[in-house]
């Protein structure tokens, strides 16, 4: 009685995509996991910080303008309220102004970039030239004027971020559209018969998305200083409710009692800035196809 042997084929390896290779290669990058673990750490902060701390309004009379303690860890300010408590509840407001205008940009800003490269002719024309009209003010200069004809509120600022904002990311897909439509698949799709809607929407806009979310990581932290920078105005959000911009301009007549006072909102703007620059940057360079490997 002859052995019989059963060969057994090993399991072929899992393929690698492209998104676990771009995941291995932003591990590697240094610069952009700092970048992520600092804009976690805000989100975090922004979301949960003000069930943990209390209000931001709480008056504390009797505790004006005290220094950081193990009561209140960032001290207080000139109505007592605790300036940890108010940095948490600014977080919540600068992410949502961040996020929620780079999302109304992206909404517009897409489909007018598709339609201005991709139709080209009186199309491209009339929005460029509209687009070119707004983009020669600057993004800030822009925004404060928009935001001091709308008024001064938290919606009106992200409502001002987004229009300004708007340009820049239709210039972008204008370019990305124009480069994408000269290629192969997307000349295959048309010489097939799909509609300009269709091919511009699953051939052309997917073939975008390293670009936008480059771009995003970008256009968040702006509008994260465009709203500090609109509430130190007056045009943005209104006291008693907290905000970065707010509390630097409570800040400034107590520079010389207590510089802390501006110097805790200053650092957040700048920290909360440095992390979504860092980890666009990071992005930018994890998902460039010629950096693939």
């Amino acid at each position: 009685m002859t052995d019989t042997i059963i060969a057994v084929e090993a399991p072929a390896p899992a393929p690698v995509t492209s998104w676990r290779r771009a995941g291995r290669r932003f591990a590697r990058h240094r610069m952009a996991v700092i970048g992520a673990v600092m804009v976690g750490v805000f989100l975090v902060v922004a979301l949960f910080g003000p069930y943990v701390v209390g209000s931001p309004s709480r008056l504390g009379l009797t505790d004006i303008l005290a220094p950081p303690s193990g009561a209140h860890w960032l001290g207080t300010d000139d109505l007592g309220r605790d300036v940890f408590a108010r940095l948490c509840n600014g977080a919540r407001v600068s992410l949502l102004a961040g996020v929620v205008s780079t999302a109304l940009a992206m909404l517009i800003g897409v489909p007018l970039g598709l339609a201005a490269g991709y139709w080209s002719g009186w199309t491209d024309s009339v929005l460029m030239r509209v687009n070119d009209v707004v983009l020669s003010f600057p993004y800030l200069v822009f925004a404060v004027g928009m935001a001091a004809i709308l008024g001064p509120s938290l919606r009106n600022v992200i409502i001002a971020l987004a229009v300004a904002e708007i340009p820049s990311v239709v210039r972008i897909v204008r370019g990305e559209t124009l480069a994408l439509r000269r290629q192969d698949f997307v000349r295959a799709a048309i010489a097939d018969g799909a509609r300009d809607l269709a091919v511009m929407g699953r051939s052309i806009l997917p073939n975008m998305t390293n670009t936008l979310i480059v771009k995003a990581t970008v256009a968040i932290p702006a509008g994260i200083l465009g709203e500090a920078a609109l509430s130190f105005l007056g045009l943005g959000v209104q006291p008693p409710q907290a905000s970065w911009g707010v509390m630097l301009t409570s800040a400034q007549q107590f520079l010389a009692q207590d510089p802390l006072l501006a110097i805790f909102p200053g650092v957040a703007i700048a920290l909360t800035t440095l992390g979504f620059n860092l980890l666009g940057d990071g992005l930018r360079d994890v998902l460039d196809p010629r950096e693939a490997r």
